[in-house]
């Protein structure tokens, strides 16, 4: 089981400043589930904030004694959705999370912000 994080508060720089307008996290939301929903194995939920307002939009990936992946910097369209839902199912196939480079989405590519070992992991020295 893979979950994804949507952060519902985050907004794109260029329009962080404006509050008028609904911020950019909540359509990355709409797109993710819909994307997800192909995917089973792989759920959605959202959170009011990830602290990574200088990327937004951002998203989490984790699982239960899996690595969690942060990305950020997407626009919320279909096509960022679905290279994210992608990379969450193949997380979700692999036991500890991780993911071949070789077989990343073209569209999550640069988008990584930081990695997280399960907490049950012992630490590397």
């Amino acid at each position: 089981m893979t979950t994804i994080t949507v952060c519902t508060t985050c907004r794109q720089p260029s329009l962080r400043e404006d509050r008028t307008l609904t911020p950019c996290g909540e359509a990355m939301l709409t797109h993710v589930q819909n994307a997800a929903a192909a995917h089973p194995g792989v759920t959605v939920r959202p959170v009011s904030c990830l602290m990574g307002c200088e990327h937004g939009c951002n998203i989490a990936i984790s699982g239960p004694g899996k690595m969690t992946y942060v990305l950020g910097s997407f626009t919320p369209v279909p096509e960022d959705a679905a290279a994210i839902a992608e990379y969450a199912a193949k997380h979700a196939a692999n036991p500890g999370g991780v993911v071949p480079y070789r077989e990343w989405p073209q569209g999550v590519k640069g988008h990584f912000t930081a990695r997280v070992p399960p907490l049950d992991e012992p630490p590397a020295l």
